[in-house]
């Protein structure tokens, strides 16, 4: 099974582990763009977290466009591809009142959002796509998502920080794997794949249906 890799270069996570990424990506796994730094909203609730220099609301569009631009140059010397797909860094879509993934449209085939909805293929925003965020979830709990999505013939993202730890969000080792031996039980019903692989397919789709 192969997936998506959201990656903030800035990161030790990622800096850190190079080669490791390298090799993430040569067995076919996506290294996403999760922007340079992270930039968050600092003037939201509970955002007290969030330095002055990395306050997305301090931040002017065109900055977020060069920060974003420069992070996919990072990871095209990491995997040496062109095409990406974008993660927003908590969920926040725009800086004042205008959503600058408008202005990165042609960088991104699509971008991965925050919201805990899934939709038909018909139905899938490409710059908007939804996830659910798991945090101390069984693997029961991920499971009946997974048969709710199976049901309805929708498309579910799994959004995982930490799985066995080294993040305050955090999924066990044991919970996720089982998860892992669920989906590997029904890939025959299941399509799993990186996100590009699948925006890939569902704008493909979309055009041909306008």
């Amino acid at each position: 099974m192969k997936a998506t890799f959201y990656l903030s270069a800035s990161f030790p996570g990622c800096k850190n582990r190079l080669e490791d990424w390298k090799k993430a990506a040569a067995k076919g796994h996506e290294l996403g763009n999760h922007t340079l730094w992270h930039p968050c909203l600092g003037n939201l609730p509970g955002r007290a977290w969030v330095t002055p220099e990395n306050d997305m609301s301090k931040y002017t569009v065109k900055r977020m466009v060069n920060e974003s631009v420069m992070t996919n140059i990072f990871l095209q010397a990491l995997d040496g591809k062109t095409e990406r797909t974008f993660a927003y860094p908590c969920g926040d879509m725009k800086i004042g009142d205008t959503a600058y993934m408008d202005s990165m449209h042609n960088d991104f085939i699509a971008a991965r959002a925050v919201r805990e909805q899934m939709h038909t293929i018909d139905k899938i925003d490409l710059y908007n796509i939804d996830c659910y965020a798991m945090n101390n979830a069984t693997a029961a709990q991920m499971e009946a998502l997974v048969q709710q999505a199976m049901q309805t013939n929708t498309l579910l993202v799994f959004l995982f920080h930490g799985v066995g730890g080294e993040h305050a969000i955090n999924v066990s080792l044991n919970e996720h794997n089982v998860l892992l031996r669920y989906l590997k039980q029904n890939e025959k019903d299941i399509w799993i794949a990186p996100m590009i692989d699948v925006a890939k397919y569902v704008k493909a789709y979309q055009a041909q249906k306008k």
